[in-house]
Order: structure tokens, then C-alpha cells, then sequence
């Protein structure tokens, strides 16, 4: 995992070079399709890039994203009705049956398919409209990293051919640097109240939400240490009253219009008595990430130097982080 970790950087660098066209292009194809919304289709890891495909196109363009659960389709059978629709598959195998069996529902239902995924010669691969590769290399851990970021550069890509962001398009190529900027941050000092604490909320809002999920599924699978993910906008709505002694939050700063309300729950969770930690480029972080010039690429770079923070965490609780106990690499689902 430490090794796939510091491998991000290099991998950022060959999407530029070998799919960032490719994105861009899928994107400006798509928006000649006169769609009227997207539909997901996606499990794990691999859901919260989902959910972070769901912010961007929902605040660059109004149309609407729904996460449709495979089941749905691998075992209702429920015929689909996305005629005008696009249905967007992302996965790292491409290989779970509930995944192709959605996808191919979609199909069925009228939506144009496409796949964005790490193993592009696949079931899921093969079988959809577009295809597009996220390069991450093979990935041995079982705890995705360099195929996570590697598919919020590919949305990031898709995303800016669709709406025609040059601003957004010029930014990514200078994530690499970014990247490795942001694998030097030392985020040591967290590490005693994570390993001591009951319970962790992991807190964003928007596209930040999407990696703050991905942090708690990390901090559960690789340390074992129990964590849920609300919205800075929900967990005042009753979960903050956990947030005390021997309790612990991970406050993602999205950089973006809803910074403020993100860094008054952070505060709220604070005088409950958690150890809070704000994960910001601002002078008021308490884990410092660089600043991105585009608040669309914060997330990217706030989950790396949470990566490098969960695997050394792992490490020192004495934990496997490359093959925990009970997990295997390709979940293959119904």
C-alpha cells in the first residue's frame, strides 16, 4: 500500500500524457447527446468517486445524478427507463457480476454506457458504450489507492470536456506536482487521538463528501478503527452528540462556497469535546494540504495525504494494511 501510495504522483503524469484527451473527448461527445441526467453504477471504494461524479456534474451543469443500486437489476431484474440518460460505471476489476448486470439493464433501459475503470478488458469493458482507462497499473493492496485517485482525475478530465472548462482542464495538468507536495505533509500529529478514539466522523460537504467517505472506509478496513461519514450539513441533526471525550473528527475543507459552514460544524464538534482536526490550505488547518488554485481538485489532494497518514497508522497499530483480515482484492457481488 505505501509503495501504490507514492506511485500516485507518476501515475497523475501518464493520464496526462495518455488519457487526459481521452477524458476531455468522451466529455465533449457526451454533451452532444442531449441528455437529461446521469445515472451511477458502482460499489466501495470505487461508490465515492461516484459521489464525487455526482457533485461536479450537479453544480457545473444542473442535471441530475442518481445512484442506482446494482441490485436492482442483478437481482430484482427491474427493467430501466433511462432513455436520455447516461449511465456511468466505475470500477477497478470491472469484473463483479451486480456491476455488468446493471450496466447492461441501463443499456437495455436507453442509456448510453460508460465505463470508467482500471481493468478496461473486462466484463464491464466490454460490454459498454465508452470505455474510459483510468492507467493506474496493477494495484496489489486490497485497500484501493492509486486507482481511486486516478478515477477522480479521470471524472475531473470527463467533467471539464463536458462543460467546456478550460480553466478546470489547464489546472489538471499541474495535479502531479500537487501530489507530490501533498505527500510530504506530515499529519503525524493526528495519529495518537485516531488510534485512541471510540469512534471517528469523517465530515465534508460536496465534492468533499466524497472523500471523506472514502477516509472512513480506510480508517475502518486497513486500522480497524471504527468511523462513519456524515455531511458537515447532517451530522449536527443529531450525531454530534456523540462527538465527545475519546472521540475524534476529520473535518475535510472544501475550499468552495460551503467552506464556511463546513468549518462552523467543525467548531460545534470541537466544544463537544472530540479531538477535531481541519483538513485545510488555509492558515487555520490543523492538517495542512497545498493549495490547488480550483476547489475541484481539493478533494484529490486532501485524500493523498490522508492516504499516506492511514497507511502509517495501520503500520504503527500493527495492522496489515496491504491484506487485512476477512478482505479480498476483486469483491465480486450479486
Amino acid at each position: 500500500m505505501a509503495r501504490e501510495i507514492g506511485e500516485i504522483p507518476d501515475v497523475l503524469s501518464r493520464q496526462i500524457i495518455e488519457g487526459l484527451d481521452l477524458y476531455l473527448k468522451a466529455g465533449q461527445h457526451a454533451s452532444t447527446l442531449n441528455l437529461r441526467g446521469f445515472v451511477t453504477c458502482a460499489r466501495g471504494t470505487s461508490d465515492h468517486a461516484a459521489t464525487f461524479f455526482k457533485y461536479l456534474i450537479e453544480m457545473k451543469t444542473g442535471l441530475p445524478v442518481a445512484s442506482i443500486g446494482p441490485s436492482i437489476a442483478s437481482v430484482y431484474k427491474t427493467p430501466l427507463k433511462l432513455t436520455d440518460f447516461a449511465c456511468v460505471t466505475i470500477s477497478q476489476s470491472g469484473g463483479s457480476p451486480d456491476l455488468v448486470a446493471l450496466q447492461r439493464a441501463a443499456r437495455q433501459g436507453g442509456a448510453h454506457t460508460l465505463a470508467i475503470l482500471n481493468e478496461t478488458d473486462s466484463p464491464v469493458g466490454r460490454d459498454a458504450d465508452t470505455v474510459l482507462p483510468v492507467l493506474a497499473g496493477p494495484e496489489k493492496a486490497v485497500a484501493a489507492t492509486k486507482s481511486f485517485v486516478s478515477s477522480l482525475f479521470a471524472i475531473l478530465g470527463f467533467v471539464a470536456g463536458y462543460t467546456g472548462d478550460r480553466d478546470l482542464e489547464n489546472a489538471l495538468r499541474d495535479v502531479p506536482k500537487l501530489a507530490r507536495v501533498a505527500l510530504e505533509c506530515d499529519w503525524s500529529a493526528v495519529q495518537f487521538a485516531l488510534a485512541r478514539a471510540g469512534s471517528v466522523f469523517t465530515v465534508g460537504r460536496g465534492p468533499g463528501l466524497a472523500v471523506a467517505a472514502e477516509a472512513a472506509l480506510k480508517l475502518k478496513e486497513t486500522c480497524r478503527i471504527h468511523a462513519e461519514v456524515f455531511s458537515s450539513a447532517e451530522v449536527l441533526h443529531g450525531p454530534v452528540v456523540l462527538a465527545e471525550r475519546k472521540f475524534a473528527a476529520l473535518v475535510f475543507d472544501p475550499s468552495d462556497q460551503s467552506a464556511s459552514s463546513v468549518r462552523s460544524t467543525a467548531d460545534s464538534i470541537r466544544k463537544k469535546g472530540a479531538d477535531t482536526f481541519l483538513i485545510s490550505s488555509d492558515d487555520v488547518a490543523d492538517l495542512a494540504v497545498p493549495e490547488t488554485g480550483n476547489a475541484f481538485l481539493t478533494p484529490l489532494i486532501q485524500i493523498l495525504a490522508f492516504y499516506k497518514l492511514v497507511e502509517r497508522l495501520a503500520f504503527e497499530l500493527g495492522e496489515n494494511a496491504d491484506a487485512p483480515e476477512g478482505l479480498n482484492k476483486v469483491t465480486t457481488t450479486i
